[in-house]
């Protein structure tokens, strides 16, 4: 491995890793000079197993020999090996995970790429909680989703608390941005999906009757939290959705509702 020991949190080296918390560092969607952070040996591993390229890594005295286990295909990859309380004024919270990473964004892939060959896939509508997405993410891996698309002001899956949530899932399941409605629409439209809306309507029908519909292939629409769907999406939607509800509650937090939801219309589970 390629060690540098740290002792100074000021150190340019680590710039990559400091202020973590800045929502700049959200925003920041450019391959060029995009990156994100990845956060434990489980997560940093599926990274690299999907092909993503690390700038660096960063861990603390115990941890290196699972650096050494991460980086054996890295052998030039800087490993930055700081004290505890280097790591925390870097990062403004104490490092649990042993180990974090630098790797360089992906260019993500257009919405027909994404969908080809897909059966049912996910849309996240300007869900702004990191941990929210993450969920999803995890749960559309675990269950059957084949591919998530999100709009432009959802929160970013490879930000870190998205990306530890998931268990690292957002480097699993293929995923990319959507444009606004109706471009949407059209594009999912053209790709052959029945648009789904899940929200609470008058009008909608329960999930079990509409997967016993059949159709072939579905986009699940989730809306963000508290005011759900917006009314654009909704009325793009061929149909609307709602999970039965009992005990005087009305639905659950989107990351639970979107669970259950591709668990319903999973293509592997028999109709």
């Amino acid at each position: 491995m390629r060690i540098e020991r740290v002792d100074d949190a000021g150190d340019a080296r680590l710039g990559d890793y400091r202020d973590l918390t800045d929502i700049a560092l959200r925003r920041v969607r450019e391959p060029e000079g995009g990156l994100y952070i990845a956060e434990s040996a489980k997560v940093i591993a599926r990274a690299l197993a999907a092909g993503h390229r690390p700038r660096s890594m960063l861990v603390q005295e115990k941890w290196l020999a699972d650096a050494e286990r991460l980086t054996a295909a890295h052998p030039d990859l800087p490993v930055y090996v700081v004290p505890g309380e280097v790591a925390e004024q870097l990062t403004g919270y104490v490092v649990h995970r042993g180990a974090l990473a630098s790797i360089q964004r992906p260019e993500l892939p257009g919405v027909a790429e994404t969908v080809a060959g897909a059966r049912l896939v996910v849309v996240l509508e300007d869900i702004v909680d990191h941990t929210n997405v993450g969920a999803v993410f995890r749960s559309a891996a675990a269950l059957g989703a084949d591919a998530v698309l999100i709009t432009d002001r959802c929160a970013d899956p490879l930000y870190r608390r998205s990306v530890r949530v998931s268990m690292g899932t957002v480097f699993q399941v293929p995923w990319t941005r959507l444009p606004a409605w109706p471009e949407a629409r059209e594009l999912l439209h053209g790709a052959g999906f029945h648009l789904t809306a899940l929200a609470l309507s008058g009008d909608a029908v329960d999930l079990d009757t509409f997967r016993q519909a059949g159709h072939a292939r579905v986009a699940l629409m989730l809306g963000a939290e508290g005011d759900g769907l917006s009314r654009r999406a909704v009325q793009a939607a061929d149909s609307v959705v709602t999970i039965p509800m009992a005990g005087g509650v009305d639905s659950l937090n989107v990351a639970a509702a979107g669970a259950v939801a591709v668990w319903a219309l999973s293509p592997a589970r028999p109709r």
